[in-house]
């Protein structure tokens, strides 16, 4: 039986995450397996099968894959997190086992992960989406681009290459469901970890989709609010903030002017929830920075003496 590889001996880990995939994953295993032989780099292929009932995840191993089952289906993303945590290589692939994200551009996402700590495959005008779904993602990514404060090409693309050390660090923030790539794109930006998006051409996936658009959309939008909330409070508490400042000032205004010239309790109320609010926000966005200056902190390491040094010294 030959020795399990260590960490340092795998360059890339491509992490599957599946579930009802018996039809396509042994295919897309393969596809993966003769591209990054021709990469050069040292790699594994961990599908993860999200309590799959249907062969998933003997599909999956008679096509050479280490395979890692949850008892249950718990999600998407927890199979992700699954695939992070038992990942081996220095650095992580994230691809559907589904047949939408096409191989042949992997090599495209290493090359550009020499330089950047995450970058995402964007799908281009030209990838087989429904028009809703499209419309869906321009939603997202303008929303997302306010809160990170720099243009986000494809928020929810789960075809991406992360540095390892990036992905075990968010790892316990990413949800378990579809809403991952989300969090793990607004993590990073806000972090200051740097991002690139190299565009693809996504392919109309095999067998039926499990997203939901009014569930997981709605979920998506909470999970950017979420989001703007632990990285960049007063990106949401600022606007609301001077929303209702400024509805209580002109509504005391056009009473004074044109009612009964007197300001009024409402206003006042709104102007002081206002400058609560404010307040509220100011004082989650100091927590926000002790908590990156804490992220920051290079970690204690206890350096262990060499091996045999205990019996050496009690030799001597």
């Amino acid at each position: 039986m030959s020795e399990r590889p260590k960490s340092e001996d795998i360059a890339i880990s491509v992490v599957m995450p599946a579930y009802m995939e018996a039809g396509a994953v042994g295919e897309v295993v393969g596809r993966v397996a003769a591209i990054m032989r021709e990469t050069g780099k040292s790699f594994e292929i961990l599908v993860v099968d999200d309590g799959s009932p249907d062969g998933t995840a003997e599909a999956a191993a008679a096509a050479g894959a280490r395979v890692v089952s949850h008892p249950y289906n718990m999600g998407n993303g927890a199979a992700v997190k699954t695939g992070i945590r038992n990942a081996r290589g220095q650095d992580i692939l994230l691809m559907d086992a589904d047949g939408q994200h096409p191989p042949e551009d992997i090599p495209r996402l290493l090359e550009k992960l020499d330089h950047f700590d995450l970058v995402v495959g964007a799908r281009s005008g030209e990838s087989e989406t429904s028009a809703h779904r499209d419309l869906a993602n321009r939603t997202y990514n303008g929303l997302a681009s306010y809160v990170s404060g720099r243009k986000i090409d494809d928020l929810t693309s789960g075809f991406r290459a992360v540095k390892g050390h990036v992905a075990r660090e968010f790892v316990n923030l990413l949800p378990n469901t579809f809403s991952y790539p989300s969090t793990l794109t607004l993590a990073v930006v806000r972090s200051g970890y740097s991002l690139h998006y190299v565009p693809i051409r996504s392919r109309k996936r095999t067998g039926k989709s499990k997203i939901r658009l009014l569930t997981d959309g709605s979920r998506f939008f909470l999970i950017i609010l979420k989001i703007a909330t632990v990285f960049s409070p007063m990106k949401i508490f600022l606007p609301v903030s001077g929303a209702m400042f400024l509805v209580g000032l002109f509504w005391g205004l056009y009473k004074v002017l044109f009612l009964d010239s007197r300001y009024g309790p409402t206003s006042a109320m709104f102007m002081t929830v206002a400058v609560l609010v404010f307040l509220v926000g100011l004082v989650s966005e100091q927590v926000t920075q002790l908590r990156f200056d804490h992220l920051s902190r290079d970690p204690v390491v206890k350096e262990l003496p060499p091996a045999g040094a205990d019996e050496k010294e009690e030799k001597e």
